[in-house]
């Protein structure tokens, strides 16, 4: 599968607009937890109390040993409050046994193939003239643009998600923390 880009917050100076993430030795800071570098996609998100819902629905969706595979991949990772967002009911329901292909549909649409830093991304949304698209592993676009120095990523349904946390490195790729859960188009 060709390499894409998922969509992250513009870096400036080494800090991320709105919130100190830099931790030591190249570590980000995601919901009170050092992220390692070291490690991969899961291992550092079950870390991130901002993801308890996330890692839940990676379990449920039985996706744990794809995303701690080599890869590499870029996620975005709704936060908690992303998915308290939803519906209610939503999270629920995808979490059932019988949901599980649903659930991994909405999950992969939040992945992207390759690994793609804050400086790619923005060269890709500066090379398509202000707004990128780019295929998920769920075979749907995301369309990437920025905004007043911010990054955003819009789902096929026209909902939007702000990137508030970028490049925080993995073993087996890279996650950008977003304030939205995207989904597929039915």
């Amino acid at each position: 599968m060709k390499k894409q880009i998922l969509g992250v917050m513009f870096v400036a100076t080494g800090l991320f607009f709105g919130q100190s993430a830099i931790a030591q030795k190249g570590e980000v800071m995601v919901g009170g937890a050092a992220m390692y570098p070291t490690k991969n996609i899961v291992e550092n998100a079950v870390n991130s109390k901002d993801h308890t819902t996330l890692v839940a629905a990676v379990k449920a969706a039985d996706l744990v040993g794809a995303l701690s595979s080599e890869g590499p991949f870029t996620v975005f990772a709704p936060t908690n409050a992303a998915f308290d967002e939803l519906p209610e009911g939503t999270v629920a329901t995808l979490l059932k046994p019988e949901n599980k292909e649903q659930l991994q549909q909405v999950l992969t649409y939040h992945v992207v193939s390759g690994k793609f830093s804050a400086k790619d991304v923005l060269g890709l949304i500066k090379d398509n003239k202000g707004k990128a698209q780019v295929p998920t592993l769920a075979g749907g676009m995301l369309t990437l643009w920025t905004e007043n120095g911010k990054v955003y990523v819009q789902d096929g349904n026209g909902n939007s998600a702000e990137v508030t946390i970028a490049d925080v490195n993995q073993s087996n790729g890279v996650i950008h923390v977003i304030n939205k859960v995207l989904l597929p188009s039915s």
